[in-house]
């Protein structure tokens, strides 16, 4: 359980709004960045199938968020993944890395274009080279929604994210969603891991410009 204060509605009378200067583990994701070894493996009717994709994923400060006392900072990203040499979109993602300095929570949406949407969390400290964040099917925080079909096809029972940071200024994602297909009995680990190294700054989030 966490201990809510009793004032719900009164806002923090002094917010810094140089988001980039208080995104505690996030800082280091803040910017634009490109991925050439990625690795997904999806489920297939024949099984597992390993596809290597090309990424670029823009990360960009947003003002801090208040719902009244609670403080975030965060970073607004999108991500856009291609086939090695192919101009067809593989995969799309846009969302929110939202970090809460007082209870050292980091927070991350998620929205593809089939029709899902997850919110995962965790703690980390503020200097961390390293965090995990989950979300669960039927968690009412850190929790699932899909489309009837996904639901009813593959349902996504787990969703599992671990970011490491590298001393040369890359990091790295590991994704791990556990998937109920219908017609298997055991779950199918459906994995995504990509290395990403920085190719432009973020932008100052616009009340720190």
């Amino acid at each position: 359980m966490t201990d809510f204060p009793k004032d719900i509605f009164t806002e923090p009378a002094d917010i810094d709004v140089r988001t980039l200067d208080n995104l505690g583990p996030l800082r280091r994701m803040a910017g634009i960045w490109r991925g050439e070894t990625g690795l997904d493996v999806k489920p297939k009717a024949e099984g597992p199938k390993s596809q290597a994709y090309v990424e670029r994923m823009e990360l960009q400060p947003i003002d801090p968020q208040t719902n009244g006392p609670q403080l975030l900072y965060g970073l607004r990203y999108h991500t856009h993944i291609t086939k090695p040499g192919q101009v067809k979109t593989y995969h799309e993602q846009v969302g929110y890395w939202l970090w809460e300095p007082a209870t050292q929570t980091v927070m991350h949406t998620l929205t593809i274009p089939r029709g899902m949407t997850a919110m995962a969390g965790g703690k980390a400290a503020p200097d961390a080279d390293e965090f995990e964040l989950v979300a669960r099917l039927g968690d009412p925080c850190w929790g699932i929604v899909s489309n009837p079909f996904l639901d009813h096809a593959f349902r996504t029972e787990e969703f599992r994210i671990r970011v490491a940071f590298n001393a040369d200024g890359s990091w790295r994602y590991t994704e791990s969603t556990m998937l109920r297909i219908r017609g298997q009995e055991a779950l199918f680990d459906h994995k995504d891991d990509n290395l990403l190294v920085r190719i432009g700054e973020p932008t100052p989030n616009p009340l720190a410009r």
